[in-house]
Formats: C-alpha cells, sequence, structure tokens
C-alpha cells in the first residue's frame, strides 16, 4: 500500500511540473511542407490586448522558434502570424482529509480510525493565455492554430523566460505531425 500511495505521489508531482498546457488545431489536409517564409499580421498583432513590452516578448520569442524549424521572416511570406490574448483567474482547491496522519484508535465520527479531521486550502493564480495563428498568406485562410496557458510572472526577467517557455511549447506542435 504505501508503495502505491508513493508512485501517486511522484506522478502528481510530475504532472504538476509542467506548468504550460498547450493544445492546436488545424485544417486537415494542409500541406504544410510548402511553407518556409512568414511575417507577422499587422492588424492582429496591432490589436493584441497586452503591453508593449510583452508583445514585444511574445514577438522575439516567435522569431526564435520559427528560426528553429527553418522558417524565415519575408516580405512575400507564405505565412502570416498573428496572437491573441488573454488572462484568466485560476482557482484549485486541495482537500486534506488527513488520511493515515491521525491520532487515537476505534470508529466513529469523532476523529476515528485515521483522526487528523478535515482542511482545505485554496490557490487562486493569474493564468495568461497566448493563441497564435498562422494564416495561409496566399488563400488568407487559417492554417493552424496553437494555444498556451500558463501562470503569469511577475518580474522582467521571468517574464522573458515564462513568454518563451509559453511560445517553444505552443510552436512544438507546428507542423502538426499526421496521424497514421
Amino acid at each position: 500500500m504505501k508503495k502505491v500511495f508513493t508512485l501517486l505521489a511522484v506522478v502528481t508531482l510530475l504532472v504538476s511540473c509542467k506548468t504550460v498546457r498547450v493544445s492546436q488545431d488545424y485544417a486537415l489536409g494542409t500541406d504544410f511542407n510548402n511553407y518556409k517564409t512568414y511575417a507577422y499580421f499587422k492588424a492582429g498583432i496591432d490589436e493584441a490586448e497586452v503591453s508593449e513590452l510583452d508583445k514585444k516578448r511574445i514577438l522575439r520569442a516567435i522569431d526564435s522558434e520559427m528560426k528553429a524549424k527553418g522558417f524565415s521572416k519575408s516580405s512575400n511570406p507564405d505565412i502570416m502570424v498573428s496572437i491573441f490574448t488573454d488572462s484568466k483567474e485560476r482557482v484549485d482547491v486541495f482537500n486534506n482529509m488527513g488520511w493515515g496522519w491521525g491520532g487515537g484508535w476505534g470508529w466513529g465520527w469523532g476523529g476515528g480510525f485515521w483522526g487528523g479531521g478535515f482542511n482545505n486550502n485554496v490557490s487562486r493564480t493569474t493564468e495568461g493565455v497566448l493563441y497564435i495563428d498562422l494564416i495561409d498568406a496566399k488563400n488568407k485562410e487559417l492554417i493552424w492554430q496553437g494555444v498556451g496557458t500558463a501562470p503569469l510572472k511577475s518580474t522582467p526577467e521571468k517574464k522573458v523566460e515564462r513568454t518563451n517557455e509559453i511560445v517553444k511549447e505552443i510552436l512544438k506542435q507546428f507542423p502538426p505531425m499526421p496521424k497514421n
């Protein structure tokens, strides 16, 4: 029984370490091998509701990841990159039911065999949501969208680090791998 609790604790710890949650959606049938160059969709970038400093952090991180994937910026691009941002409050409630920490012996409602009682902990975190849209420049159609959600950071250094992490995790899914 002790091994089961240890395994459960390790799995919970590993899952909670991944701070960026990502997802993607894309147009089925798109041949992503046809895309080699990109540029930013100015109207979309301008409308992103984020500070100019954060916007620059996001664009620098996208440039870095696109370059690492072999893409180059162009004035006549294959794809246009747009971003959209949002934020939300995440509330986590942890119930500590005192299992295994009790004192006292016997049965009943007064602490019982397990003892310890009940305890609730509430954690509130502001999370940022970043959408990265890739649009076919020729057809003006959305071909891929990645979304990343993560807790926000407050210092400039931590913001750069978190922005790079979020963008990297989102674009790790691009181009999508076909399912066989």
